[in-house]
């Protein structure tokens, strides 16, 4: 029902209520009189009781409702169209902006289509440019891969020494020096059946028994040099067969008593090793050697030629590796006239002038006794950075020899005894050298030939309780040599005892393994001169002393600390 129909409707209700109202007053009055007979005959309405007049109230009361109802759906509707306004109005707007957008959109696809087309231009020359790179990328890697494997077969070593060290020996003012030695290297699988090193080492260039260097010479720079340099053929089809060439750490059993512990032989060995399983027997090795000691243009070359057999023989707790080595110098007065360079000598000369200095670094030149006096202060010389002990004497022409020559025969026999606890084992080592070629009776100081007979024997005990190969490991031990003055050659003997021969040498040690790699030691070294009667003998006290005249012991004392890596 729209609104001009509700209009209507109430305006008829209401005219008829209004009619009603009014017969209701009529009717209340009293009626009148009549005054002639027509009147009566006029229609009578039908009279309008309350309840007529409540139930009009009532439609109309319900009407007004409806009107109400209506009103606020109107209003609703109303409402309902603005809000339609609104989003229409909003619908308008983001067309205009999505109008807008699609207008940039169109731009952004133009422009993206000519990038997209400079960009395929790119990438086909960055695809060109990435092939040659990962073609040079592959050829470096193969590179880096092979140094990558050459080094993973490379086993780096080397260690740093720090000491202190002390002389003292009565009727010669004590000695304190401080001294390094540094050591680096590498060695490793060169291929499957090739093995190789390199090491370096400080240490003066003339004196092949020592590494160190004493600190000294206002703050000089330390020399330098190839300590070692060897390749080794062990192949893997014949593991018992090893072949090493080069300048190489002694691959035969050997003490101090023939060599120093720094000495590193040039030359060849071949080795061959088997382990068995035959009663104590573990091992068997034989060994032959050849050692180049002066290569010469005009001359006949210096060497020494030898073998060696050891064996590993187990007994239980005790395991016993005995030795034996013959060793044979050839043409070894080499040594006894060596160049200048040779010895790092600072003076040249001949007879009995030197003349020049060519300031070489080095121990230099050492002196013999030519039954006169001590000469060989300039080059040639005998190389002998500790001395030369041994006896010797002067031809005609003013050349020195040795008046022995050199066969080593050296037995050893290195034991160790387990004693239940693992870091505590008992070591004993024995060994038992002598000269076979030496001469029968030596020179005394002043020339002459004594009737002592072959100065010619040396022997060596080695006795030490624990070890020092992992954290807090200690050991103590005690060595003793004596070795006459012509046993071996001097040139090469230990650089630490009393002299290289002719002495009776004590030494005794203890070490503390501090961490894993840092060794803390402590030596003293006491000995003396053998025989004080023979020429070249070290004696400082008493150099023409008589035969049975005894030397003031030296004692030489030695703290060491010691890095790994």
């Amino acid at each position: 029902m729209n609104s001009k129909n509700l209009f209507l409707t109430a305006l008829a209700l209401t005219a008829l209520i209004a009619g009603a109202g009014a017969q209701t007053e009529t009717a209340s009055k009293p009626a009148p009189k009549k005054k002639h007979a027509a009147a009566s005959t006029a229609p009578v309405q039908p009279a309008v009781t309350a309840a007529d007049v409540q139930s009009l109230k009532d439609a109309l009361a319900a009407q007004q409702q409806q009107i109400q109802q209506l009103t606020q759906q109107l209003q609703q509707n109303q409402q309902a169209w603005q809000q339609a306004q609104q989003q229409l109005q909003q619908a308008q707007s983001a067309a205009a902006d999505a109008q807008q957008k699609a207008s940039s959109v169109q731009a952004a696809t133009d422009q993206q289509q000519n990038t997209v087309a400079k960009l395929s231009s790119d990438v086909a020359d960055v695809k060109t440019t990435v092939t040659n790179s990962v073609v040079t990328g592959q050829d470096e890697q193969k590179r880096v891969s092979a140094l990558e494997s050459a080094f993973s077969r490379l086993r780096f070593t080397g260690d740093m020494r720090v000491r202190g060290e002390d002389y003292f020996q009565q009727g010669i003012a004590d000695r304190n020096r401080a001294r390094i030695r540094a050591r680096f290297g590498f060695d490793g699988q060169l291929n499957e059946d090739f093995v190789g090193g390199i090491y370096l080492a400080t240490g003066t260039l003339g004196d092949p028994t020592t590494t160190n260097e004493t600190m000294t010479n206002f703050f000089d720079r330390k020399t330098i040099g190839l300590d070692r340099g060897y390749i080794t053929y062990n192949p893997v089809a014949h593991k018992w067969l090893s072949l090493t060439g080069g300048k190489f750490a002694f691959p035969w059993t050997r003490s101090s008593l023939t060599f120093d512990p720094d000495v590193n032989p040039e030359g060849f060995d071949a080795k061959l090793s088997f382990d068995v399983h035959a009663g104590p027997v573990r091992n068997f090795t034989a060994q032959a050697i050849q050692l180049v000691l002066s290569e010469s243009t005009a001359k006949a070359d210096s060497y020494a030629s030898g073998g060696s057999v050891s064996a590993v023989l187990n007994f239980g707790p005790w395991t016993a590796r005995p030795s034996y080595t013959l060793l044979n110098w050839h043409l070894a007065d080499a040594l006894l006239s060596a160049s200048a360079f040779a010895v790092q000598a600072t003076t040249t000369g001949t007879g009995t002038t030197g003349t020049g200095n060519i300031g070489g670094e080095g121990p230099g030149c050492a002196a013999v006794w030519n039954g006169t006096k001590y000469s060989g202060g300039f080059a040639p010389c005998p190389f002998a950075a500790n001395g030369m002990t041994n006896a010797t004497f002067v031809d005609s022409s003013g050349v020195n020899h040795f008046l022995s020559h050199f066969l080593y025969s050296d037995f050893i026999l290195n034991n160790q005894v387990k004693t239940g606890i693992a870091r505590l084992p008992l070591n004993l080592m024995l060994e038992y050298e002598e000269n076979i070629n030496a001469h029968a009776n030596p020179f005394d100081t002043a020339g002459n030939v004594t009737s002592l007979g072959k100065q010619n024997k040396a022997y060596g005990l080695d006795f030490s309780f624990g070890q020092a190969q992992k954290k807090n490991d200690v050991q103590f031990g005690y060595s003793w040599w004596r070795i006459e003055q012509d046993a071996i050659i001097a040139s090469f003997g230990e650089s630490d005892q009393r002299a290289p021969t002719n002495i009776l040498q004590n030494r005794i040690y203890a070490m503390w393994k501090m961490q894993k790699n840092v060794l803390a030691q402590y030596t003293m070294w006491f000995g003396r001169t053998l025989n004080t009667g023979l020429e070249n003998n070290a004696s400082t006290v008493n150099k023409t002393a008589t035969a049975g005249s005894q030397e003031p012991t030296l004692k030489r004392q030695q703290f060491d600390v010691v890095y790994t890596f």
